[in-house]
């Protein structure tokens, strides 16, 4: 007796395993239950999931554009200084002085936005805060210097 017990138990186990594996495997035969209850669950997870769950944030390189002006351009140290809204970036990153997550930041926001950047490489040699009165930051100035390919 005690036999047919671990025997029946062990075979309900393979068989627990073996959809498992089937699932993940996705090796159900095409209009199956299994494969259609699949289907199923995956449309009203994609239907039903909060947006907010994945912090996904949309590109706005288009937006950035707007935000990014040449201000002056100094042809015999080769810089070009650009005024950064300070709305392109994330309310954690902005910061009154620069730091190395700003200026990396800055960086990659005129890497994308900015056309004669796009394709080259540069380094951000300065980057002055430009305050409200009420000590928010408007504007980051942002002088970069083209970095000799090697």
């Amino acid at each position: 007796m005690v036999r047919l017990w671990t025997a029946r138990r062990f075979t309900d186990m393979r068989t627990l395993w073996r959809g498992i594996v089937r699932t993940i495997f996705w090796s159900f035969e095409r209009g199956s239950w299994p494969y259609d209850l699949a289907v199923i669950l995956i449309v009203l997870f994609v239907l039903v999931t909060p947006s907010r769950w994945f912090h996904d944030q949309p590109q706005l390189s288009a937006a950035f554009g707007s935000k990014v002006q040449l201000q002056s351009e100094d042809p015999a140290s080769q810089t070009h200084t650009y005024r950064l809204d300070a709305t392109v970036l994330p309310a954690e990153k902005r910061a009154a002085r620069a730091t190395p997550e700003l200026e990396r930041e800055t960086h990659d926001i005129l890497a994308r936005t900015v056309a004669e950047l796009k394709d080259q490489t540069f380094q951000v040699v300065h980057i002055e805060p430009v305050s409200a009165q009420d000590g928010s930051i408007l504007y980051y100035d942002v002088t970069v210097h083209p970095s000799p390919l090697m």
